[in-house]
């Protein structure tokens, strides 16, 4: 498997290389210029084509792209509606169009337009599988660190003047977690449950691979680092999604709805029972992590409150840095990405990033009845979908942006076209 076109090689390199950008504390400047630069190979070849391009290279962007870039774009009208709110000025705005929407939460729509470009999805595939199988390596090294007391930061990248907190921070892969005193890996991730949303990710693409070796080595690294990162919800999203996914594939069939109306009975006759199941399992989740969830769960309050009584349309406009004493002064609007939207772009924000899933969601449902890379789309947008309401998923992009133009591809009109290529 080698990269053919300029295209494809960014992407092999940028993939392999993960860990040499990482140590380079260069992630977060790389990944979204990255986006940038395929974005501008696309429009360029999109400029230069003409009637007599053959069709196979001609591009047409389909409606899912639109309906991504105009969600998107309404994301910054809110933003900008927000500062004016609250008259945070020119400068703010600058600022935070450039580090919150640039940086952001436009990758969620460019990347997936590198799906028309020529770029081969096995390539992919291959990539991120080499990607596990070093992370599968260094998960041992990154215990072997905390084992002899060696630093967990060590440097933070001089890169650190384009703005971005403590994402420019080189760790020696782990965390110590005051919790429970034990090590979480992180590898190249800015945190470890960002890990487990990667690895997620990257254990779907790892399991498309068309050698046996390279697939069960990738799968085998990605669950290393899920196991690894300690994260609750990565350990439930990895055994969730292929459930999922199943009952999915299978509505069409007669047999799974008669299942289904025969289980809805039974739901109805034994709510009790499956609610209090489903409220110690919950209970139980919490509990895993008790201060962990509590904090989340009074971030999340604080954030509805105040989106209700003070911006309920275009929001704050930014995070507020520093929160009260009793959610350990975390930022209110972090942690979440619905309760992130609504403190900081308001119902309006909110609503739009709402429809574009729904939008992808119906989209590679339907195409994943025929064409496997929507299928992989398709099991990605669910992951994301369960991590909104642990992470903020825009801020993650730069890392997990190899997925994203697999679901592009998979929202391509032609996606059979393309996977068959």
């Amino acid at each position: 498997m080698k990269p053919q076109n300029f295209p494809e090689k960014l992407v092999w390199y940028y993939i392999i290389g993960t860990y040499i950008i990482y140590f380079m504390g260069a992630q977060y400047v790389f990944g979204p210029m990255l986006a940038y630069i395929l974005t501008f190979y696309l429009l360029r070849k999109w400029w230069m084509q003409t009637d007599e391009t053959p069709p196979e290279e001609r591009i047409t962007l389909c409606l899912s792209n639109w309906v991504w870039i105009v969600c998107i774009l309404l994301i910054e009208v809110a933003l900008i509606a927000g500062h004016i709110d609250y008259n945070l000025g020119l400068t703010q705005i600058a600022k935070s169009s450039v580090n919150g929407w640039l940086r952001n939460w436009v990758l969620l729509a460019l990347f997936p337009l590198a799906a028309h470009l020529k770029i081969r999805p096995q390539l992919i595939y291959r990539a991120v599988a080499i990607l596990c199988v070093q992370s599968l390596i260094l998960v041992p090294i990154g215990y072997l660190a905390y084992a002899a007391n060696l630093p967990s930061k060590l440097y933070t990248s001089p890169l650190s003047v384009f703005g971005g907190s403590d994402l420019y921070n080189v760790y020696l892969m782990y965390q110590f977690d005051p919790a429970d005193e034990k090590p979480r890996m992180f590898l190249f991730a800015p945190w470890a449950p960002a890990l487990g949303l990667v690895a997620n990710i990257y254990f779907w693409l790892s399991a498309q691979d068309s050698s046996k070796v390279w697939r069960w080595l990738g799968m085998a690294g990605a669950v290393a680092m899920i196991i690894s990162s300690a994260s609750r919800l990565s350990l439930v999203a990895l055994f969730f999604v292929p459930l999922a996914m199943w009952g999915l594939s299978q509505l069409v069939k007669p047999w799974m709805q008669f299942t289904a109306g025969f289980a809805s009975a039974l739901l109805g006759m034994y709510a009790p029972t499956v609610i209090e199941m489903m409220e110690n399992f919950k209970r139980q989740f919490t509990q895993a992590r008790a201060k962990s969830s509590y904090v989340r769960a009074l971030l999340g309050r604080i954030a509805i409150y105040r989106w209700r009584t003070e911006a309920p349309i275009w929001g704050h406009g930014i995070i507020e840095p520093q929160g009260p004493k009793v959610v350990e002064n975390m930022p209110i609007g972090s942690h979440h990405t619905w309760f992130g939207l609504v403190f900081l772009h308001g119902l309006v924000g909110c609503l739009a990033l709402g429809f574009a899933f729904l939008w992808s969601f119906t989209v590679l449902l339907v195409k994943s009845y025929y064409s496997q890379v929507a299928k992989v789309g398709f099991a990605i947008m669910i992951i994301l979908f369960l991590f909104t309401f642990a992470e903020s998923i825009q801020a993650l992009a730069y890392i997990y942006w190899p997925g994203l133009i697999i679901v592009g591809m998979g929202l391509k009109d032609n996606a059979v076209v393309r996977e068959a290529s």
